[in-house]
Parts: C-alpha cells; structure tokens; sequence
C-alpha cells in the first residue's frame, strides 16, 4: 500500500512542435496538466472554447450515428468493450485519419439526416393515421366535410354521442322546425348526422343541436371524405417509400461503422488536447506546459523529450502549499479497493494508504454477510471465467471489479463452509424429497441460525479488531509524521482503555449471559485492567488539549475526548448488522427450499430454487457491498482517516473503442 511521490513537471518547447509533443504526452498518459503558473505580459492563455466546442458536437453526432447503426445493423454492434478491451492500432493509423475525417463527418451527418427523415415520416404518418381515424366514420359521406350549406339553406355536418335512431333525432329537432337529416354512421360510441334546414330556422336548429353535444369534425376539407382518404393513402405509401429507402441507405452505411467508432475516439483526442492547449502558457514563438508527474515516471520522459523535441524540461519536488494529486500503488489483491477507496475520497495530504488493510477487512465482512458457500462459489465462477476468457484485453477498471468479487467470493465459500451453508439446507431437502434419506453437512465451526448469540458474539469480537486495526493505522500515521508523542496520547492510551473496560465487561455476568459466553476472569487480570482504565483515562483527560495553553480548556478538551467511548460502545454495537445479515441470508435460503420441496414436478422445484436462490443472491450480495462499505466509511476510516485528496487524471488517450499505441 503506497501513494507515490508526486514531483511538479514544467516544459518550455516551441510552439512548431507544440502538436506532436501534446500527441506525445497523450499517448504517454502519465502528466496531469495543471495551471501551475499566472499568465503575464508576454505569456498567455489562449481561448479555444469554440474549437473545443465543435469537436464535441461532433463527438455527439458520432455517437447518434453509431446509435442508429447499431439500432439498424446489430450484427455490427461491438460488445462486450470492458471484457474483450479496445481495438489496438498503431499511431500512423491514428495519423491518416484525417484524410478520412471530412468523408466520414460527412457519412455521419448523412446518418443523422437520414434518421430525422424516418423520424418526421412516422411522425407525418401518426398525423395522417389519426386524420382516417376521423374520417373513416364518413367514408359513404359524398358532400365535403367543410360544406355549411347553400344561400337559401343551412347546412350542419358533425356528430352526436352515444348512438342514435332517425326518429330520435327527429324527435328532438323537427318540433315545428322542418329540417332534413341524414344519419351517415352510427355507433356506441358516436353517431355522425348531416342536418339541412333553412337560414331562418339555422339558429334555433344550432341551438338545440348545441344542447344535445353536437360537434363539428375536428378536419375540415373542401373534398369528399372518400376522394380525402384516397389521397392520405397515397401520402402514406410516399411517406413510407421515404422511410424504406432512408433505412436500406443507413443500412449501406454498415461498413461505415468502424470509422464512425473511431471518428468519436478521434475527435475525443482532439477535444482533451485543446481542453489542454487552453491551459498552456505561450507566447509567439514558444509555450510553457505544467503538471504533475509520478516521480518513477518522471526521468523516463525527461530523457525521452528531450531527445524527441527541441524543448527544456524542469522537474520540481512539490511543497507543502501545492495541490498534488494522489495515485495509488498497491498489489493484485488490494488494488480492487481503490475504486471503494476513491468513492469515499482518496488520501489527503499526509495521510497513509489504507487500501491494503481495507482490503483483508472487507473481503472478510462481505464474506461474513453473504456466508453461503454456493453463493460465494457462483460469484468465483463467474469472476474467475470472466478473468481468464478476457485477462489479455479486458479493461483495467473492470479488471479490478471482478478480482474484487473473486475475492469476496473466497471469503463467502470460507464462511459459508464454516457456517455449514450450502445454498441454505439444499443437500438435506434434496436427498429427503429425492432420495427418501438425509444427508447433512456439518458446519465446520457453528449453525448461526441455531446460536445467534455466539454469532453475535464473534460479529463485536470482529468489530473490535476492526476498530484496533483503525487505531494502529492512526499509529502508523503518525510515526510517518514523526509524531511520537501524539502515537502514545492519542493512539496508545485508547488501546489501554478499550482494552481495559473490555476486560472488565466480560468479568460482568449480565454480559456474558447476553453474549452467551461462559467466562472466568481471574481477579489479578480484573485488578490491572481497573488501574490501566484509570490511568489511560486520565492521560487522555489531561493529553487531548496539549495543543491550548490554557490548562482549564485543556481539562475540557480531554473530558469530551474520553466521552468518546462511547462513540466507540455504538461502533462495536454496529457490527451487530453482521449477524442480521448473515441470518437473513441463511433464513431466506431455507424458505426458498421449503417452498420448493412443497411441490412434486422436479421442473417447478429447479425453477423455484433457481429463481429464488438468484433472486436472494442479487438482494443479499447488494446489501453485503452496501454494509461492507459503510463499517469501512463511518467505523474503520472514522478512527484515523479523514481523506479530501484528489485523484491523478493524467492526459491520456480516453476512448471509449480504440487504444492508440507506437507499434
């Protein structure tokens, strides 16, 4: 467990150069570019938003046209990127790329063109689709639905709700009012009526149609509804020849796919390189780049610049005022925990790397929740498949997430053999139900199920020794800032005390009874550990608030300190969540195979056992990550480490499909 040195790197070069030698660093992926100086009278930044600007939206329209490619010809989609890695190609392919950039924006664009022309067909035939829908009800209807009528004569075309007769609607509408009416269709729903009366009657007709929720068509047209659908039917076929033709032309844009893919990592190149050019100081004739570099790194590309480029490079150490990233560096099995490690917060200024104690722990406590030996050897199943099949192309991040898992499914086949726990009781239900006889396999150490106490005994036993390492770490810390006296004030008294009223605890029946534990303290143990609560309590009454003068505060300050144990009784409490969870792992397999055995079809149980099991292994895998994480963020990390450092983001080749090497 290591955070590498740090050092300041500044680079003087010509501006003819400042192209490759940016490409270079790129490709090198190992300085972090930071504004590390103020620009000047002679020396400034230049603005490049609007460059920068472009190569996203290109980046954008790339990544919609892969979208619809994909959509239209999957055969061609790239998967499995994080297993099988990216696509390695040498530099001078990179390089004659930009022959092939304008054509393949082109193609892109054509893409997008093409893909808003189905779009806005099918948009055009829900329009129309929804327009026949209307009209469909007045297809036998030879008169225009916009016709109001002649200059002697009002006319009235629209429709009623519910369905109606003739002789209701005349019922309704000819008393002492001669009108003409005409039912066109009918339906529960509806009925679509033409009413003719004269101008003079027109008002009190309307009146009474109005009444009865008469409303007019929602589309009006100066044609008959019969000549009207005939004409959307032929504007239906052109639409949908707009949409056969565009697809088949997306579809020839198949063998594009690939240039399309690297057209995004190209322009994704481009972007972060001008993002890193807004950052540079230059002049007329020369720029200044600054950073940060790993210090095993840094005489490396020294060597190599100055060999490469007519350029002056200047390596610093860093001071304490400057804002250095941190990079980790630890081996294959604690490196996966730099990824829970971060999402907490790397390591501030002084602070040591925990990864690898983190890891020993939480490989333990995940193992622990879980406790289920089938569970635990799915998960080393699949990850170890996984890191085999791929180990040469798979991507570092998902690299990591599977050895991650690996791990802590050892740890859950562990805990699951010594629990006795075997996707719950499955070899007792099927042996009983299949085979007329019970076969069991003993835990190696105990059933939790039938000794919760005991377990909760081990969960606080664990607890505190996680507690411990956390102090030790805080120890280690401090000798690395070469504060001797804080290792005893502040790490040594509290493992007296803790230690001490531990002791003294278990010397009480009423805890040994909870804890269902039979224990015998000899008096002499019980007398040294009583003197040694005493005295390291007061050394941390009168220690904590060595840092004021004043000696009151500092009483003061060392009485809330040693209220602190309690803090440390609720930290040792929540380990108590190891029991509930291993419980409920172990509880909820044995009612999936009570279930299952309930039934006679051999088909059913496998499927019962199968869906059940998997469900329980995604809810209970989830909440052993979930707690995991959190006894190492509040209790562990609540001990010594308090993080707010910055991870090192070198400017490097970050796409998504393609790994740019010197081949």
């Amino acid at each position: 467990m290591a955070v590498l040195q740090m050092q300041k790197i500044s680079i003087y070069a010509l501006k003819k150069d400042r192209k490759k030698l940016l490409e270079f660093l790129q490709r090198r992926g190992v300085v972090e570019i930071s504004d590390l100086l103020p620009e000047d009278t002679v020396f400034k930044r230049n603005d490049v938003s609007e460059a920068k600007q472009n190569f996203e939206k290109n980046i954008s329209f790339a990544n919609d046209a892969i979208d619809i490619l994909e959509k239209y010809v999957p055969d061609k989609k790239p998967s499995l990127i994080a297993f099988k890695g990216k696509k390695v190609v040498s530099s001078e392919v990179y390089d004659s790329f930009r022959e092939k950039y304008k054509p393949t924006l082109n193609a892109v664009k054509r893409v997008l063109t093409l893909q808003k022309e189905i779009a806005e067909s099918k948009a055009e035939i829900v329009k129309y689709q929804t327009q026949i829908d209307i009209l469909r009800p007045w297809v036998t209807f030879d008169i225009p639905l916009s016709f109001s009528g002649t200059k002697q004569t009002k006319c009235f075309i629209g429709s009623l709700p519910n369905a109606w007769t003739l002789e209701a609607l005349y019922e309704s509408l000819a008393e002492g009012t001669p009108v003409e009416i005409d039912i066109v269709s009918s339906s529960k729903e509806q009925t679509c009526i033409f009413v003719l009366c004269s101008n003079e009657n027109a008002d009190k007709v309307y009146d009474i149609l109005r009444e009865m929720n008469f409303t007019y068509p929602s589309i009006s047209m100066d044609t008959a509804p019969s000549e009207q659908l005939n004409q959307i039917n032929d504007q239906l076929a052109e639409l949908n020849r707009v949409i056969s033709d565009a697809e088949v032309e997306i579809k020839s844009y198949a063998d594009h796919l690939e240039d399309f893919l690297f057209l995004q990592d190209y322009d994704t190149m481009r972007s972060e390189k001008y993002d890193v050019i807004s950052r540079l100081l230059q002049s007329g004739h020369v720029f200044i780049l600054t950073g940060y570099i790993p210090e095993k790194d840094a005489k490396k590309l020294e060597t190599d610049i100055n060999a490469k480029f007519d350029a002056c490079v200047e390596i610093m150490e860093v001071s304490e005022k400057d804002d250095a990233p941190v990079l980790l560096k630890n081996n294959g099995f604690a490196s996966p925990m730099e990824g829970v490690l971060a999402s907490f917060s790397p390591p501030g200024k002084g602070e040591v790397d925990p990864t690898m104690v983190m890891a020993v722990f939480y490989y333990v406590l995940f193992g622990l929740m879980l406790s289920d030996a089938g569970y635990g050897f799915l998960m080393v199943a699949v990850c170890g498949f996984g890191l085999m099949k791929y180990r040469r192309t798979m991507e570092e991040g998902m690299k990591k997430t599977l050895r991650m898992y690996l791990f802590c499914g050892m740890s859950t086949i562990f805990w699951g053999i010594m629990f006795g726990s075997y996707f719950g009781d499955i070899v007792d239900v099927v042996s009983s139900k299949f085979f007329g006889t019970t076969v069991s396999i003993p835990p190696v150490w105990f059933f939790p199920v039938k000794e919760p106490m005991r377990m909760l005994s081990f969960s606080m036993l664990l607890g505190i020794i996680h507690l411990f390492a956390g102090l030790a770490m805080k120890a280690y810390q401090l000798y690395k800032q070469k504060d001797y006296k804080g290792m005893i004030y502040d790490v040594f008294f509290w493992y007296v005390l803790l230690t001490s009223l531990v002791v003294l605890l278990l010397s009480l029946e009423m805890v040994t009874g909870i804890l269902g534990i039979s224990l015998t303290i000899p008096a002499a143990v019980l007398s040294i550990a009583k003197y040694a609560a005493l005295l390291s309590a007061a050394g941390i009454i009168l220690t904590n608030g060595r840092e004021s003068r004043n000696p009151f505060k500092r009483i003061l300050k060392g009485l809330y300190a040693l209220y602190g144990v309690s803090g440390y009784l609720g930290d040792v409490l929540s380990y108590s969540r190891l029991l509930a969870l291993g419980l409920a792992t172990g509880v909820i397999c044995t009612v999936i195979n009570q279930m299952a055995s309930m039934v006679n079809s051999v088909i059913i149980f496998i499927i019962i056992v199968i869906i059940g099991h998997l469900l329980n292994f995604a809810i209970n895998a989830l909440g052993a990550y979930v707690h995991a994480c959190r006894l190492q963020y509040v209790e562990f990390f609540g001990k010594f480490y308090e993080g707010g450092g910055r991870l090192f983001h070198p400017f490097n080749e970050n796409t998504k499909y393609y790994n740019i090497k010197e081949i």
